[in-house]
């Protein structure tokens, strides 16, 4: 699926911009998969517990790939499947993921971050270094957490 890129936003408001590139429903998840389990096939997206559908699976990473969040690259053991990495641009997320992690954990008394008490209290600590270490993972094609354990 071929889309354009799409110039014009609503307005210059910063956080105009930051909703219309990942403001909707699924974008974030995405970022997440890579992030948090190291997840990067299509079909690795389409098993997330969300259950997001693949039309959507398929327009959110062509979005996100035209947007420069995402790269794609074909996986050297299987020519017929795509890895998507994060671009630099997209690994700049990281940052804005743990603190919407800790908003969750503070407000969401079943969010799955309790379960990991100090994480949670060392990204209160050291907000900075957690986010570098998990770009430095992530760069490596790691996740945070694996399958299941977010």
């Amino acid at each position: 699926m071929k889309t354009t890129c799409k110039e014009d936003v609503r307005s210059h408001c910063a956080v105009n911009y930051g909703v219309e590139i990942f403001g909707d429903r699924w974008s974030l998840l995405i970022v997440r998969d890579i992030v948090f389990t190291g997840k990067k096939t299509y079909g690795e997206f389409l098993k997330s517990e969300e259950g997001i559908a693949t039309n959507v699976v398929a327009s959110r990473l062509a979005f996100l790939e035209e947007q420069g969040i995402l790269a794609r690259a074909p996986n050297p053991n299987d020519r017929r499947k795509d890895f998507y990495t994060l671009t630099e641009k997209g690994l700049d997320l990281i940052p804005i993921l743990l603190n919407i992690v800790l908003w969750s954990a503070k407000h969401d008394s079943k969010s799955y971050m309790r379960r990991h008490k100090e994480f949670a209290a060392r990204l209160i600590r050291s907000p900075l270094e957690v986010s570098e270490e998990m770009k430095s993972l992530v760069r490596k094609g790691g996740g945070f957490f694996p399958e299941g354990e977010q």
